[in-house]
């Protein structure tokens, strides 16, 4: 992580928070997950999933029926993390 070191909560917006009351402090972390969310969404790289098959085809070993295989596999495991 690249910002370990950095301050995140300075003594104003410290004081900001403890004066919040419950409906402030939810709509608060709501933005705050949300900034977090988003930078993750833009962080996110597709995956060219031509390229990958080709990339694998090179590897010595893999014949079609293995690289076929492999491609289940890696769609199985992506159709899953898209579902959560």
């Amino acid at each position: 992580m690249e910002n370990e070191n950095q301050e995140l909560v300075n003594r104003a917006l410290y004081k900001h928070i403890k004066s919040m009351n419950r409906a402030e402090m939810e709509s608060f972390v709501r933005n705050i997950f949300n900034q977090g969310y988003q930078r993750a969404e833009e962080e996110t790289h597709p995956i060219d999933y031509d390229s990958l098959r080709a990339d694998l085809s090179k590897i010595k070993g893999i014949g079609e029926s293995r690289l076929n295989e492999i491609m289940t596999v890696i769609d199985n495991h992506i159709n899953i993390n898209d579902d959560t």
